[in-house]
């Protein structure tokens, strides 16, 4: 096993010295780069990456206290430097941490972190929760050797606890605050860390000739909870198209889907249990919109380009199947427009005056186009197989929707009057709901396996991302989700970022 130090490999007289412990009321002072020897739970210290000032740990027997000083330029992008405590793991885990800074700190993105790495190099794939000296925290990662570090920010400031979920590919940040209940922070990401691999924890100081010290107390590395049934957490997110950075907004032991953003940008909007609620884009408390008789509400819902309507699709009245209604933006009494069920919302035309829904009409489902005012409806798509999601774009010149006539669910586009549909993605994964910016510069769309079939909840989904320039696809999110995700339009107003659900089943 060999290091990097200070731009160095350490000689073999150093990698192999018995390693130096100095035992001083109850402290076990660590001064080599690689040890040897445990240090309380944990099997080894070392400075990850060059450039860093030698880094140290002490351990309080006593108190179980480990205080680790770690320079450092940043913990970010395609490399690391830090200083981390570990030990060699492997399968599903959990590491959880109370974390304190000492001292004022120079840099206010100090970093005090849990960790899982794949190995000990400087650009390893790696998961953790990083509790930065502002009280920022995140989840941050780096899903392959040399990829680039991307985070999921919790909505929880300067937390005690700081924990780390491995169940499989996927991990999840569970923060406490100072009454000590811990709860699920923020959405999981998933990381393929495999076979035998390093968990710990850490110090970065963000600047490389400054050492900066945290202590790290009720360390507890353990196995996750066993057996019983898994409890659904649902995190609503917005995400940057630039940076790929998540950001969380709420999360609930329950599940709600589907968020639409406002169109002043200030809020998100999601159903959950048939009824529609809107949320700060910053957090906070959700606020219940009064849709009158439509308690059975789904995920098929939007705002109107004036920002005066609502359009719904609730299966409340009749024989229980979806209608499309407008009801006020501030709520009230549900107007309907569609005729014919089942109908569901999924997009309006941006002058206002024409949606766009997908209905079950002599046992297909197709694509119609309907007055704002109600009226007779006018099918745009006959294909035999699904044709579903239509979203227009900004300045009207096509719908965008998803269709399986090939014999695979594609991203289709077609004009207005349904006329010139052409197939706009050919893969091997199912593409569902086409979303295009409100520049018109992209599309975003969730992409499932090639084996599933339809858009189920609960499966491995990718957010993916498309320049109309040039059709060019990158990938926005892999996550834990489908049904609920990204089901309506979800642009933020400067199409510069994106609102989505994500999922996670916990102990």
């Amino acid at each position: 096993m060999m290091s990097s130090r200070k731009g160095g490999l350490m000689s073999a007289r150093k990698l192999w010295m018995p390693f130096a412990v100095v035992v001083l009321m109850g402290m076990a002072f660590v001064g080599e780069s690689l040890s040897d020897g445990k240090i309380g739970i944990f099997e080894g210290s070392n400075d990850i990456g060059v450039g860093t000032l030698k880094g140290s740990v002490a351990y309080d027997s006593t108190g179980g206290t480990y205080t680790i000083s770690g320079s450092g330029e940043n913990m970010w992008f395609d490399h690391d430097a830090f200083r981390l405590v570990w030990k060699k793991m492997s399968g599903d885990a959990v590491i959880s941490a109370d974390v304190s800074f000492l001292g004022e700190g120079k840099n206010p993105h100090r970093k005090a972190v849990v960790i899982i790495r794949q190995s000990l190099d400087a650009d390893s794939a790696y998961v953790d929760v990083a509790r930065h000296g502002e009280g920022l925290t995140s989840l941050q990662y780096r899903d392959a050797k040399g990829a680039t570090t991307h985070e999921v920010q919790a909505n929880i400031s300067g937390p005690k606890t700081i924990r780390l979920e491995k169940h499989g590919d996927y991990f999840s940040m569970l923060l406490a605050t100072k009454d000590g209940k811990i709860q699920v922070a923020g959405g999981s990401i998933r990381v393929p860390i495999q076979g035998e691999y390093y968990m710990g924890i850490g110090v970065c100081s963000h600047e490389k000739d400054v050492v900066e010290t945290a202590v790290f107390s009720n360390v507890n590395v353990q196995l996750p909870a066993p057996g019983g049934t898994p409890t659904l957490y649902s995190t609503l997110e917005t995400i940057s198209i630039e940076s790929t950075d998540r950001r969380v907004v709420h999360v609930a032991p329950e599940r709600f889907e589907a968020p639409n953003w406002s169109r002043d940008g200030s809020y998100l909007l999601f159903n959950q249990s048939g009824s529609l609620y809107k949320i700060p884009v910053t957090g906070g408390t959700s606020e219940k919109i009064d849709t009158g008789f439509a308690n059975r509400c789904n995920n098929d819902h939007g705002i109107s380009p004036d920002a005066k309507w609502l359009a719904i699709s609730d299966q409340s009245q009749e024989e229980h199947r979806s209608v499309v209604y407008l009801v006020p933006i501030t709520g009230g009494v549900p107007k309907r427009i569609t005729k014919n069920s089942p109908s569901y919302w999924h997009g309006w035309s941006p002058d206002g005056t024409t949606l766009a829904f997908v209905g079950e009409r002599n046992g297909d489902f197709d694509i119609y186009t309907i007055p704002v005012t109600g009226g007779e409806e006018t099918g745009l798509t006959t294909a035999k197989g699904l044709d579903d999601g239509p979203d227009y774009a900004p300045d009207a010149s096509f719908i965008y929707f998803n269709s399986e006539r090939t014999g695979q669910m594609q991203i289709w586009r077609m004009k207005p009057d349904g006329s010139g549909q052409e197939q706009i993605t050919s893969d091997e994964f199912n593409n569902w709901f086409p979303h295009p910016s409100p520049d018109g510069k992209w599309i975003v769309f969730l992409s499932y396996g090639k084996d599933v079939t339809g858009h189920p909840e609960n499966k491995d989904v990718t957010l993916r991302l498309m320049s109309l320039a040039d059709r060019n696809i990158t990938i926005l999110a892999k996550l834990f989700g489908g049904q609920g995700t990204i089901n309506v339009p979800s642009w933020s107003p400067d199409s510069k970022r994106l609102s989505f659900v994500s999922y996670q089943l916990l102990p």
